[in-house]
């Protein structure tokens, strides 16, 4: 064997910690981007707070159509190609994936019939319930939820409330208090009586006997309370309660019997409806079932839903669309949400300090490493506001290519794959599937996920394209003004959209109403 030397001239990408925070830092939504930031704030002592009014548009704005540099295109095309550190499905695959219905009544989740999308507020459910406390409201006169969930009362709080005006023994008191503190935020106890008393009596039966003695009576004390149905095991135990609460001038002797028999029974049954069945166990006709069942649905399934702490449920958006001009002049335009965004910068005198400071010996290893916490201080403002300025840039891209959405509505939607919002902005797939993802715009039709103006085309009949958001938004149309009586099946749903133009196969059709979540015919149709 003979020996030698020899070169070589190679590439290869050297993923940075700069570089793959950045990456991390693009695909964290606004929630886990602030924890992001409380921890780096916690951990680098050069890093702060700004309390000054940050400007907004400072980096994104100006350079939201400035063409991409030839070196970041570089190191965007080498991050996706054999560093990408998300998992992600096909572009079109992706704007296809939708969440299909399980099929099977939730025993704590039951939504009706399928006819209305069902809110903590839903009018279907809840009809005998007490309203809710009055909301505050804005200068604009509509209710700020964030306020609203201040001022509500937690039901926890409610039903404490209402204990301090029973005269009980301190041991009721206490077992009362216990099980308060135990129910969920449905208001339904999970754990059975045993378990409860198991827990704190431990081996010793008679102990044990005593406690579920004790939370017995504390148990119908609690289910005595507003809101009816509060402290309930299960959901038919939940109905029935509410069903017992209801006056006798309002609800007949027979009808109340019936609803409730129909609650001892399966409540698969009643989510399908199944009245033949129904009325065999019950032992009644199948008009008096269709009445108990007209009943049942007015009766609220999560008592404590309107106690239920909405400020989590409130969905901050990242990217506000802003409307200007009038007619034909119209323009919508894109820009970030102030509240948002942090407002970071370099501690002004730790840095001057480091700077000032010269050291040998030990001292220059520690000034080596409070330099790196700097650089590193400098490297999370320079990376936030990257990440913010992408955004900005693929939401105005967004915003100029669905921009009849934003006049006319979903109906309006026009296909769209991440490929072409990736080859307008010079970046690649993953980087606008990352931006995509938990980032919302708010517009005038309502806040929505970014990927949500993303869909892929059906054919029509004139040889053009339509999206599949706007074709399930033509769905939805469909069944809102369809004769409750005669609910429209997925057959016909498909034969309407192939008279609008639209060819879309009745196994597309279904795929698209479980996903936005419509009963099938049989769950819809009126009793």
């Amino acid at each position: 064997m003979k020996q030698g030397l020899s070169l070589r001239v190679s590439q290869h990408l050297a993923l940075t910690p700069q570089l793959q925070q950045s990456i991390r830092l693009l695909q964290l939504s606004t929630l886990e981007l602030s924890q992001e930031v409380e921890q780096m704030l916690d951990e680098n002592p050069f890093l702060e707070q700004s309390m000054d009014e940050a400007p907004g548009e400072d980096f994104g704005l100006a350079q939201a159509d400035t063409p991409v540099r030839e070196e970041d295109r570089d190191t965007e095309a080498a991050l996706s190609s054999g560093l990408d550190y998300a998992t992600e499905a096909p572009a079109e695959n992706r704007n296809e994936s939708e969440s299909p219905l399980t099929g099977q009544a939730d025993e704590h989740d039951w939504g009706g019939d399928g006819t209305h999308d069902v809110a903590p507020d839903d009018g279907e459910w809840g009809g005998d319930a007490l309203p809710r406390n009055g909301a505050t409201q804005g200068e604009d006169g509509e209710a700020d939820a964030t306020e609203l969930a201040r001022s509500q009362e937690s039901l926890t709080s409610f039903l404490h409330r209402q204990a301090l005006s029973l005269r009980l023994s301190e041991e009721d008191t206490a077992a009362l208090r216990f099980l308060i503190e135990s129910l969920n935020e449905d208001g339904y106890l999970e754990d059975s009586l045993e378990e409860l008393a198991a827990g704190f009596a431990g081996d010793d039966p008679e102990a044990q006997e005593e406690l579920v003695h004790r939370f017995t009576v504390a148990l119908r004390l609690l289910q005595s309370l507003e809101p009816p149905g509060v402290g309930a095991r299960n959901l038919g135990e939940c109905l029935a309660l509410q069903i017992r609460a209801l006056s006798e001038d309002a609800v007949p002797a027979p009808l109340r019997r019936t609803a409730l028999r129909m609650c001892r029974q399966s409540m698969d049954l009643l989510a399908r409806r199944d009245l033949r069945r129904l009325a065999n166990l019950c032992g009644d006709n199948e008009a008096g079932i269709k009445a108990a069942l007209t009943l049942i649905t007015r009766l609220e399934p999560k008592p404590g839903r309107k106690f239920v702490d909405v400020e989590r449920n409130v969905i901050v958006p990242d990217v506000i669309v802003v409307k200007s001009g009038r007619g034909a002049n119209v323009r919508f335009r894109a820009q970030l949400n102030a509240d948002v965004m942090p407002r970071l910068r370099v501690h002004d005198i730790y840095a001057n300090a480091l700077k000032q400071h010269r050291g040998g010996g030990r001292e220059a290893s520690d000034t080596a490493a409070l330099q790196q916490r700097l650089q590193e201080a400098r490297w999370f403002i320079k990376n936030i506001q990257q990440r913010f300025d992408t955004i900005l840039r693929v939401s105005n891209a967004i915003v100029e290519r669905q921009k009849n959405f934003f006049t006319h509505g979903a109906l309006a939607m026009r296909p769209l794959v991440l490929r072409e919002i990736a080859d307008e902005l010079g970046l690649h797939e993953s980087t606008i599937s990352r931006v995509t993802t938990a980032k919302y715009m708010s517009t005038p039709f309502g806040t929505f996920e970014l990927k949500y103006f993303f869909g892929s085309s059906l054919g029509t009949e004139t040889g053009g394209n339509a999206s599949s958001t706007a074709v399930r938004a033509l769905i939805k149309q469909f069944v809102t003004a369809e004769d409750t009586k005669k609910p429209l099946s997925d057959s016909q749903l498909s034969d309407m959209l192939k008279e609008q133009g639209i060819e879309c196969a009745r196994r597309t059709v279904a795929k698209y109403r479980e996903a936005l979540r419509i009963a099938p015919t049989n769950l819809r149709k009126a009793l």
